[in-house]
Order: structure tokens, then sequence, then C-alpha cells
């Protein structure tokens, strides 16, 4: 497919810069891929469409706080500097991005707050650098210091710098393995309440981590699909998960992905009969029209911006022109969109 085919019209005003305050009552489009129906709801109703034995899966990534913000030696221009990875622990380097980073060069030296100082050793792409940080400690003491002094990664749409909340509008109830730097937010949709209730009707619930990355914010620059290549994001699936979900499909039960991170997590360790291995490890996995997803069966979602590869995601889960419809009755109907915004439900 063509990128062109993903992108269409979006009022600026439909895309949310910010949470409403009780979540409960963002709207829910409901869409029934076998009738090809929509229906539309608030969030709290999806307690309707499940039940006993059924299993929600979500991403329990937690977003790193990664951007820093610096000067360079000498000029003491203003830098901002993206953390991507760490790569060596022990040595304290990683793989970041650097804006601007025209004149960042190797053996350049980056001067952060609190004497933190980091050093240019390679050149990865045009914004892209490998850095080592001179710090005395060890790289958990590092890591503890970059989360006081760095800011939540926000998307390129939202024109600000972080505040201290943007860090909890990114949370949701499964958030603990530190490590993603674009945040997945379907799960943020769901409150401690909401899942009791679930759990009362006999919803199970798993875990997967797929730490997201930047590729998420970074716009694709081919219009060929089969030719973008994506980065790779860090996945992990124990046995433990991967026996509760094979046991669900077993059970002819729904498995619903809560965001596209999962559906690209549980599709990376797929076997011949379109079960779960587990799975740690990296993934390059980027889904879209015509494939087929193999695990899940349903799928919670925000309203992805186009061009996307969540919304390719997406699409590749409910079908092209079914999708291609619901995205042009959620404008029509002033569903607000984005990370922040509504939610659909596909069964």
């Amino acid at each position: 497919m063509k990128l062109s085919q993903f992108d269409y019209f979006l009022p600026e005003e439909l895309i949310a810069f910010k949470p409403i305050k009780d979540r409960m009552n963002d709207k829910l489009m409901v869409l029934n891929r076998k009738t090809l129906d929509i229906e539309h709801k608030k969030f709290e109703d999806i307690l309707n469409y499940f039940g006993d034995g059924d299993r929600m899966v979500f991403n329990n990534t937690k977003i790193f706080p990664a951007v820093l913000k610096g000067k360079k030696e000498k000029t003491e221009a203003d830098i901002e500097v993206f953390l991507l990875r760490e790569l060596i622990a022990e040595n304290k380097i990683w793989d970041v991005l650097v804006t601007p980073a025209r004149k960042i060069r190797i053996g350049n030296k980056l001067y952060f707050d609190n004497d933190l100082v980091a050093e240019v050793i390679d050149n990865t792409t045009s914004r892209g650098r490998t850095v080592r940080f001179l710090y005395n400690g060890d790289s958990e003491d590092l890591k503890k210091l970059i989360r006081k002094m760095g800011k939540v990664p926000l998307p390129p749409f939202i024109d600000r710098e972080a505040k201290n909340e943007d860090f909890n509008n990114y949370m949701s109830p499964f958030s603990k393995e530190e490590g993603a730097v674009a945040a997945p937010t379907a799960g943020s949709h769901f409150d401690k309440i909401l899942l009791k209730k679930l759990e009362i009707k006999g919803v199970d619930f798993s875990q997967v981590t797929l730490h997201a990355g930047i590729g998420n914010y970074t716009r694709i620059e081919v219009e060929d699909l089969s030719k973008h290549k994506p980065d790779s994001e860090r996945v992990i699936i124990t046995p433990e998960t991967t026996e509760e979900i094979n046991g669900t499909l077993d059970r002819e039960k729904r498995v619903c992905a809560v965001g596209t991170t999962v559906v690209k997590s549980l599709e990376t360790p797929v076997t011949t009969l379109n079960r779960l291995d587990p799975f740690d490890g990296w993934t390059v996995q980027f889904l879209y029209p015509p494939y087929n997803v193999k695990i899940a069966n349903a799928l919670i979602s925000n309203f992805q911006l186009p061009m996307t590869p969540m919304l390719m995601t997406v699409a590749a889960f409910g079908g092209y022109r079914f999708i291609k419809r619901a995205y042009e009755e959620a404008v029509n109907k002033s569903y607000r969109f984005g990370p922040f915004g509504d939610a659909m439900l596909i069964i």
C-alpha cells in the first residue's frame, strides 16, 4: 500500500492536546468486523463487550523522561538531547538524537545541569549520535539523575515543553517497566474501578512489554510502505503470558490487544500454528494492510493521526475500507483524535 492512502482530512480542533478529567466519559466507537456496523458509546460501556474467559492484554511499559536540555562546549549553544536507548550500561553509552545536530561532531562535549557531561563518540544518522556520559556513579545512579533532569517526550504535534502532569497523562494502571520514549496510551483510558468491574465479569488480564520507540513519532518518508524501515523496539513476552494467551485462544475466547503496541508485540513471536512463543528480544514489526493479524481478535485503540504507523496497524486489524469509513464518521461526529483523545473498539 501507499503512504498517501493513510492521509485524511482532520480539523486541528479535533486533535486532543490533553485528556479530559474523567476518561470514562471518553467517546467509544465500536466497530463490528463481521456485520460492518458502527456503534457510538462511552468508554465505560466497554464492559458490555467482554465476559467470562475473555482476556485483555496490556503493554506495561513506562515512559522514560528522555529529553535533556543542555549546552555545547565552547560556544554554549543550546542543545536538546533525546535519549533513544542505552547501548552499554557499564560504560554509560547511549544512542541519542541531537537538536540542532549540524555542528555536533565526534569529540564534542555536551553539558547539562548537575555537572553532567556527555562526550560524542560516534555519528549514526543526520541527527543521531552515540554519546558516553562522563559520570562517576554506576548506570543506575545515572538513570536516577536523568529522571530528575529529563522531560517527558511529547508527540510532534504538541508544540510546547513538557510539564509535570504530562508524565501522569501517559500512565496506565499497568505502567511499570521503564523504557519507552513514545508512550502507548490506549491503556490510559482504564482506571482501577473499571478494571475491577471487568474482573468481576470474569475478564482476565495479561501483560507484555514493548518499549515504544521514536519511530512512532517519526514521519514515514517513503510512498511505498514495503520500503519503510522501522526502528527496532524491545519486546518481552514471558512464558506465563504466552500460556495465558494461548489458553484463551484455545477456548475460543476474545484476546483483546489494548493498543497497537500490543498487536505488534503479539505478532512478533507467532508460530506456524498461530500461537505464541515466549520472546525476549527486538522487533521491527511494521503492520499494514493486507497483513492478517493472527493473535489478537479484538483491539482497543485511540484515533490515530494521519499517515502514522499506528493508523496502519489499526487498518491491518480492522480492514482498510472499514477503518477509512469509521474515521470519516469520527470526524463528522467530532471525536477527539490523538493519544489524549477518544477510543475505538474493534471486535
